[in-house]
């Protein structure tokens, strides 16, 4: 039994492993942004409105280096820009580590929000080049357990540095961007060029994948899947961006100074969660349609942020951390999947971006609507909001699916 779930991950390609590597490396060292929320609260000492109006502007500036960074990566290739996209991001979050001005900090922050979200297209597009559609979910839920296994370490340390230590969070973290290159640039293969060429000799490659010439747009809204899926995933994110933004807050309210290490701390659950869950979870839900999967993810939103409302204990957050968890895994993957699935592979890179662009919008607002949200209806009634909207947006992907079938149907008449 252990063999069969372990077997999927034992024959993939070279450069998944070495992202793999790379991604751990990085997540470990990723102290940042889980405590943007909190170093414009606590530290600099903002209001939550003002704090989910920069919130929105990171969020806005990196869902725009996420679309260039997706056309250049179809350019020049996904190596080169995924190195080139990080280095530029972590002499920025080091500028910043060694500055004291409040006014330039913020600044910094948002430009190198924008130039290392770049690379995650080129990385995306990089994982869909080198394996085939058979093998994408192993190759998905893969990386998304290395991003965890550095996650199960970082949030918790910069909880206890927050307090003392705040430059060592933006330190560490461009330190740990730098050192995740060096698998990259020694056992990754530049995968553009010469995959490309490998997939336009195949005769049974499946349609939605196959090279498609002209504008990008209009490509793109060819696949009402891929474009509806991306609207519902607006829903998505600003329901998922509440566990950086709303979440600090309420336990800040409710426990005060020790609020930053109990998020630090939940965080890490979220993360070992994912570590010890993600291969049974991705087995179990593997010959699903990723669609469904994904309303399933809104389901378990709705319970584990719902409870909220009611929790006041820490193990009641645990538990509601759980839950919510096993939503992430089960989202995170399928909808990697489900873009792959659709993306031709001349757009690879550029449908990612779009993607992650129109997904961003949600990330952005979030923190904005929340702010407003708890200025004039405070920071509990958020939860009960977040439990309808996760509901919607489930019944949403069922509505999704059924679209999906009917088209299926109609190219298979073509």
């Amino acid at each position: 039994m252990r063999f069969n779930l372990i077997k999927p991950y034992v024959r993939l390609p070279r450069n998944v492993y070495a992202l793999f590597f790379a991604n751990a490396i990085n997540s470990a060292g990723s102290f940042v942004y889980p405590f943007l929320t909190m170093f414009l609260t606590v530290k600099l000492g903002y209001s939550e409105y003002f704090a989910g109006i920069m919130l929105t502007a990171i969020i806005t500036a990196e869902s725009l280096g996420k679309l260039i960074g997706g056309k250049l990566a179809d350019i020049f290739g996904r190596k080169v820009i995924i190195i080139l996209l990080s280095l530029l991001g972590s002499a920025f979050y080091f500028a910043v580590a060694f500055l004291n001005n409040q006014k330039i900090i913020i600044y910094l922050i948002v430009v190198a929000g924008f130039i290392k979200s770049g690379a995650f297209p080129a990385i995306n597009a990089l994982i869909i080049d080198s394996t085939t559609r058979r093998k994408r979910n192993d190759a998905f839920s893969l990386i998304y357990l290395a991003q965890n296994l550095g996650y199960a370490i970082g949030p918790l340390t910069a909880g206890f540095l927050f307090v003392n230590h705040i430059n060592l969070i933006f330190f560490i973290d461009a330190v740990t961007t730098v050192l995740a290159l060096i698998p990259i640039i020694i056992f990754v293969k530049e995968s553009l060029f010469v995959k490309k060429g490998i997939y336009l000799t195949r005769k049974n490659m499946p349609v939605n994948e196959r090279p498609e010439y002209g504008n990008v747009l209009k490509i793109f809204l060819r696949r009402p899947v891929l474009y509806g899926y991306a609207l519902i995933s607006i829903i998505f994110s600003l329901i998922y961006v509440q566990s950086n933004f709303s979440l600090p807050i309420y336990l800040e309210n409710l426990f005060t100074d020790a609020g930053p290490r109990i998020y630090g701390s939940l965080m890490t659950v979220n993360a070992v969660i994912v570590i010890i869950m993600t291969i049974f979870i991705i087995a179990a839900l593997k010959k699903f349609n990723p669609i469904i999967n994904i309303s399933i993810s809104g389901i378990l939103f709705a319970i584990g942020f719902g409870m909220l409302f009611v929790s006041k204990f820490y193990m009641l957050f645990i538990l509601s951390t759980v839950i919510w968890t096993i939503g992430e895994i089960i989202s995170s993957v399928s909808s990697n999947v489900l873009v792959a699935n659709y993306s031709p592979i001349t757009h690879r890179g550029r449908f990612n971006a779009i993607i992650f662009f129109i997904n961003g919008a949600g990330f952005a607002v979030g923190p904005l609507l929340a702010g407003l949200f708890i200025k004039y209806f405070g920071i509990k009634n958020v939860w009960p909001f977040i439990f309808f909207l996760s509901i919607f947006a489930s019944l949403l992907m069922v509505l999704l699916y059924f679209v999906e079938r009917a088209h299926s149907r109609k190219i298979s008449n073509m």
